[in-house]
């Protein structure tokens, strides 16, 4: 919504907006975008031009997606998913990322997880042994070291630590 009316207050008119990527019928001058990133700025967004970053967003975006809002629900592996979502060869994908993000598109994937795995353990909901089957995590031992090497702590550990904070998905 946020996005949406810093269009409108530039009178651009989108064809579609989602999750960090918005479509545009027409071409914007160049003060619209200078406008619009001043604007989106202010909000704490970034207005991303080039065609690396919009890639590694995309590849970003689609892993957010996936482990905090489709509960890591994938009926392949991730590189086919990102392969055939972002329309690259995986390699190509993988080596631009691990070139401008400084880690792999796997790394990325795990902090994602382990990050998930953190919010699910502050709620208290559900029990170990279901949130690794929600990640798609093959054993809770699994989890449970994949989650130390990442945080320094065993799950159980990490729960009982209240005034522990989340990292923000921007900071990974």
């Amino acid at each position: 919504m946020a996005v949406l009316s810093e269009l409108d207050k530039l009178s651009i008119k989108p064809l579609s907006i989602e999750l960090g990527e918005v479509e545009l019928s027409e071409a914007i001058s160049d003060d619209q975008k200078q406008s619009l990133s001043q604007g989106l700025h202010t909000l704490g967004f970034e207005l991303i031009d080039d065609r690396k970053s919009r890639v590694i967003e995309k590849i970003k975006n689609l892993i957010v997606d996936l482990v905090h809002n489709k509960d890591n629900d994938l009926k392949t592996n991730l590189s086919h998913y990102l392969a055939a979502s972002v329309g690259h060869e995986y390699s190509a994908l993988s080596n631009l990322f691990s070139e401008v993000e400084g880690t792999t598109i796997e790394q990325y994937f795990i902090s994602q997880k382990i990050e998930k795995v953190k919010e699910l353990l502050m709620y208290d909901e559900l029990s170990l042994s279901e949130i690794a089957d929600r990640l798609n995590y093959s054993s809770i031992a699994h989890l449970s070291r994949q989650f130390k090497k990442i945080t320094g702590f065993t799950p159980t550990h990490f729960k009982t630590l209240k005034d522990r904070k989340r990292r923000q998905i921007e900071d990974l």
